[in-house]
């Protein structure tokens, strides 16, 4: 098999954020659709890491330690941003305290959504729900899904559509830090930081991935399942004139709707982009050495 023939998806959510398979689900579907190496990307958390690393040993899949961050720009419209991490140090101690404010922040987020869903006739188990979800990272997702069993809607579309997408009545906004320290925290750790999905994000002016550059951003997500072909082919080229790492992934967060396939291993990034990032992480690697 030649090398063209390798693919990657370096952009998956588990349920430990808003994703719903397990993260050894993830590594089986992955090694079933003939992935070569995949990513878990939860937000705001690694806490799936381990077990992908593990259930990656059994099914002989290469699993990279990831994370996309929250962050806002500071503009007139706090225009929303995310910023993946790859090769993350997710057993650092101070990593994941960093990460802890952002579990607090959440718990108190799926209060106020409570409140508000409440005073839309919707009840709903705070302590069950809560509970339920346990050390992993509560989000809509979990309350769409508990809507969706108490059968105030008729799908988790309709819930995000009605009640918790942006702007509707039970929408509340999630925690978010500047790009530049989501950045910072990501290289702390000795991660790769990456602008997910600029096309989703509307991400189209060379000064603001200046700017990003500046603070320390490596990379850009080139394939994501929201850019079309011509839009991929943009991000390369700006990838390549601004000397950014192209990176790509699915964005998968599970199988929605009867008979819906995940997206795992539908956008097919090359494993040169692997590749790639592996080479920017030596080079840290050996930069670093040399300052020790």
């Amino acid at each position: 098999m030649s090398q063209k023939e390798y693919f990657v998806d370096l952009h998956i959510h588990t349920c430990f954020s808003d994703g719903i398979f397990t993260p050894e689900q993830v590594v089986e579907y992955a090694s079933r659709v003939g992935l070569s190496a995949i990513s878990i990307t939860d937000h705001d958390t690694v806490d799936g890491v381990q077990e992908a690393v593990d259930a990656g040993k059994k099914y002989g899949m290469e699993v990279i330690s990831g994370i996309e961050l929250s962050a806002e720009l500071d503009n007139v419209t706090k225009t929303e941003m995310h910023i993946l991490g790859y090769y993350v140090n997710w057993k650092s101690k101070s990593f994941n305290e960093a990460l802890s404010v952002f579990k607090k922040v959440r718990i108190q987020r799926a209060k106020d959504i409570f409140e508000k869903l409440k005073k839309l006739n919707i009840e709903l188990d705070p302590e069950g729900l809560i509970s339920g979800v346990g050390d992993k990272v509560i989000g809509r997702l979990h309350f769409a899904k508990a809507m969706l069993e108490k059968n105030y809607v008729s799908s988790i579309s309709e819930a995000f559509q009605k009640y918790l997408g942006l702007d509707k009545p039970a929408y509340v906004p999630k925690h978010y830090i500047s790009p530049k320290d989501a950045i910072s925290l990501i290289i702390r750790a000795g991660g790769i930081p990456v602008l997910a999905h600029p096309y989703y994000g509307h991400y189209s002016n060379k000064n603001i991935f200046k700017g990003l550059i500046n603070d320390g951003l490596m990379g850009i997500e080139a394939w994501h399942t929201s850019h079309p072909p011509h839009i991929v082919k943009k991000f390369l080229s700006i990838a390549d004139e601004m000397n950014l790492i192209a990176t790509g992934g699915s964005d998968c967060h599970g199988a929605y709707g009867k008979n819906a396939a995940p997206l795992i291993g539908k956008m097919k990034v090359p494993y040169t982009v692997l590749e790639a990032l592996e080479a920017k992480k030596r080079q840290i690697e050996e930069k670093n050495s040399t300052l020790l």
